[in-house]
């Protein structure tokens, strides 16, 4: 019996690598190739950020693609050993076929216990230090950071509306700077044609040079109205010490279960609904536990179909798919609008694939 349960571990954990590599591969890049083009491309992003962008964007992808991996690699193993009749030659030798695929529900068992820790603490800190990567090369090179056409508030005092930005040349075109005066006073306002950002910082600041415009400057008889001030070329400094002081606050997805339940008592003492804090949670385990899932249901699909062919055993699983995340996000919306308790919503699809993999997997054994 140890050899043959070597023997069907190897046949499912080879698959099982490709799967994850090429899906996490795939996943990463496709998913994210307009954002990390239009960092290198347009906005100068350097290519090791590049890097640091993907490793720190991959543990996320891995909480999804990890079960799917699982449901892959079940099906082309035991579908391969299946159509060779490997699975009669075996039941005719006398060993029930429960006991032939419990070492891969324990395999599917031990991997959600660890995703939950994985998507528990890996993933919630990775995706939290992207977006606060994202935010340092905002820092590093200003550009990066700004749109077209959107108000910027991250300069103290100042806020800027930019028309156009060619990161490629660190270029502005079209700018327009307020200096709010607070109260009564009127908002002091720069306006020029052009220009382009000198980032210091060792010295924490950003020297903005202004080319070809009109700048409001205080009136010294009188220093609550203004007169326009033509200019070629006008410097101002911004302090980027806000930008880093700002905090990158954790958005729920990238809180460990701890951080979550610590919120959802907060929320709850002041009579507001934990309700998303508490779906969350539920995700993060009932995603971890859905390779168990795929794994029990993958199982019996891989016997029945008998197909050696990996396209028809690539088929089922995107079928599945198809099915389970769909299922999955709607369980998620019912639980959030508060029509079903978290605890049970998030469970749904699990429950369910459980119940047609464990019927199926009965009349395999009991046949």
């Amino acid at each position: 019996m140890k050899i043959l349960r070597n023997y069907i571990l190897k046949e499912f954990f080879s698959p099982f690598l490709m799967s994850l590599g090429v899906l996490t591969f795939v996943m990463v890049l496709i998913g994210n190739l307009k954002r990390i083009a239009d960092l290198v491309i347009n906005k100068g992003v350097d290519f090791f950020s590049v890097v640091q962008i993907f490793i720190y964007l991959t543990p996320y992808i891995i909480t999804y693609t990890v079960p799917i991996s699982v449901l892959i690699a079940v099906l082309l193993a035991l579908g391969r050993l299946s159509s060779d009749n490997e699975i009669i030659a075996i039941r005719a030798s006398g060993v029930n076929l429960f006991r032939l695929i419990l070492p891969l529900l324990a395999i599917g068992m031990i991997l959600s216990f660890g995703l939950v820790i994985f998507n528990d603490q890996a993933a919630s800190y990775a995706h939290f230090a992207y977006r606060k990567t994202l935010k340092e090369m905002g820092i590093k090179n200003p550009t990066a950071a700004f749109e077209e056409g959107v108000f910027i508030d991250s300069f103290q005092k100042y806020i800027l509306f930019i028309y156009h930005v060619d990161q490629k040349k660190n270029r502005l075109n079209n700018i327009r700077i307020y200096e709010p005066q607070g109260g009564d006073k009127p908002t002091r306002t720069i306006v020029a044609k052009a220009g382009e950002f000198i980032s210091i910082p060792e010295k924490n600041i950003v020297k903005l040079k202004l080319i070809d415009g009109t700048s409001d400057e205080p009136d010294p008889e009188n220093p609550t109205n203004f007169y326009k001030l033509n200019f070629r070329t006008y410097f101002m400094n911004l302090d980027i010490g806000q930008m880093q002081d700002k905090v990158v606050e954790k958005k729920y997805k990238e809180m460990t279960i701890r951080e979550l339940k610590a919120e959802a008592r907060k929320l709850k003492s002041e009579g507001i609904s934990p309700a998303p804090l508490i779906t969350k949670i539920h995700e993060k385990l009932a995603l971890a536990f859905s390779c168990f899932v795929f794994m029990l249901l993958g199982s019996s699909l891989g016997i029945i179909t008998r197909r050696r062919e990996k396209s028809i055993n690539i088929g089922i699983a995107v079928l599945v798919i198809v099915c389970y995340y769909p299922l999955l996000i709607g369980s998620e919306a019912l639980a959030i609008e508060g029509y079903l308790p978290s605890s049970l919503a998030l469970w749904i699809p699990n429950i369910l694939f459980t119940c047609i993999g464990s019927y199926l997997t009965y009349k395999l054994c009991a046949s």
